[in-house]
């Protein structure tokens, strides 16, 4: 995935290069944690993660706090890719804004078929829905050129959209009671940030400290505290370079390339660590086969690969799109197959879900973790043996 001349590659783009090992950090962290909370330390993990600091919960610093952090390199991406990116034309938008439509909807609607006579159950419809970009990306790093530069950025272009997609639903679905007096605060805020980007500022500090506040006011005003990320990054400015973000003196991209490897190596895998521990003692098969767990696991393995390959599959056919250039249908197949790695994503919207319930939480857990281990397994192994377009051969015509 090559850069034009004179521009530097943006961090989402070198993250691509990088993925893998960010990945394996980030799944190492996820099978420690497994091992602490059934091991004789679980009792000092779980209390660690209880004890209260300035009134929260280290926990909920990590989830609301750490995780903003994270949001807002996401919000960074997704202005970064619609400015300048693969979603900057309507015609990029096409294929992986059907696909990740497509892949939000299946999987909601097969958690729904499994939960529908569960009232408490149905407020995780949204867990499926989500996309694990950093695992999916890292399964397609260690692949190498067996995966050509299309299909790569075709999971990039559909992970963003998903993600834009998730933090509308947090948003709308997920949203406690809110104060319309720190909502109001809030919009002051962002309405000062947006001013300081319409008045050419394009030092970072300024920013930074007034989105701390503006963190602050979203925690209490009942909307979560990571959407005050999104917020903050669709302020940065692109500036002073003329509308390029990819430019070296563009602070978005001075802010983007900072915060990469903090979050990449750092934030996610400490994320993954505190919400992926589930102590499995007393698991039965039933309760690992009860709705909520296998209507998670199967809307990402099954939902994902049905929503994003068949909603794509319509497109193409229809000729609304073009199928990702030097690829095989097999192997858009093969990345839709990944798309139902929904790790980080699905386990922080489980925990908005069912706050109240550490059972539906431990449930959660189990399904994520199923679904994405199938997902990325199956995945990889078909994308490993899919022969590339090149050694697809036209049928030879048969002598009569």
């Amino acid at each position: 995935m090559h850069e034009p001349t004179g521009r530097l590659p943006s961090a989402f783009r070198k993250l691509l290069s990088s993925q893998a090992s960010g990945g394996l950090v980030l799944m190492a962290a996820a099978v420690l944690a497994l091992v602490v909370a059934n091991s004789p330390a679980a009792p000092a993990y779980f209390s660690v993660l209880k004890t209260y600091v300035l009134g929260l919960s280290v926990l909920h610093w990590i989830n609301d706090g750490l995780m903003a952090v994270f949001f807002l390199l996401v919000g960074l991406e997704i202005k970064r890719e619609f400015v300048d990116g693969q979603l900057s034309t309507w015609p990029r938008r096409v294929l992986p804004g059907i696909a990740a439509a497509g892949g939000m909807i299946a999987p909601a609607l097969i958690y729904l078929a499994f939960n529908r006579d569960d009232p408490a159950a149905l407020r995780g419809w949204a867990i499926p829905a989500a996309t694990d970009i950093a695992f999916a990306l890292g399964v397609l790093a260690l692949l190498g050129p067996r995966v050509p530069v299309s299909l790569k950025i075709f999971l990039t272009a559909l992970a963003i959209l998903d993600d834009l997609g998730a933090v509308a639903i947090i948003a709308f679905f997920y949203t406690a009671d809110l104060s319309l007096p720190m909502l109001g605060l809030a919009a002051v805020t962002v309405g000062i940030l947006i001013a300081l980007n319409r008045f050419g500022v394009v030092a970072l500090w300024p920013y930074m400290l007034i989105g701390a506040g503006l963190w602050y006011f979203v925690h209490e005003s009942g909307v979560h505290a990571t959407l005050a990320g999104v917020a903050l990054a669709l302020t940065i400015p692109v500036r002073p370079s003329p509308g390029r973000p990819d430019a070296a003196d563009s602070p978005l991209h001075r802010l983007e390339h900072g915060l990469q490897p903090w979050i990449a190596f750092l934030i996610v895998p400490i994320f993954g660590f505190a919400n992926a521990g589930v102590a499995l003692a007393g698991t039965t098969a039933s309760s690992l086969l009860g709705p909520v767990p296998l209507g998670i696991a199967l809307g990402l393995f099954l939902g994902k690969q049905i929503g994003v390959f068949g909603s794509a599959l319509v497109a193409i056919k229809a000729g609304w799109a073009d199928c990702p250039a030097g690829a095989t249908l097999t192997q858009l197949y093969g990345v839709s197959l990944l798309c139902g790695i929904g790790f980080t994503m699905s386990l922080f919207i489980g925990l908005l879900a069912f706050p109240g319930s550490p059972e539906l939480q431990d449930a959660t857990k189990i399904g994520v973790l199923g679904g994405s281990v199938l997902s990325a397994i199956l995945g990889a192994l078909l994308l490993r043996m899919a022969p590339p377009e090149s050694h697809v051969r036209e049928p030879v015509p048969q002598r009569p």
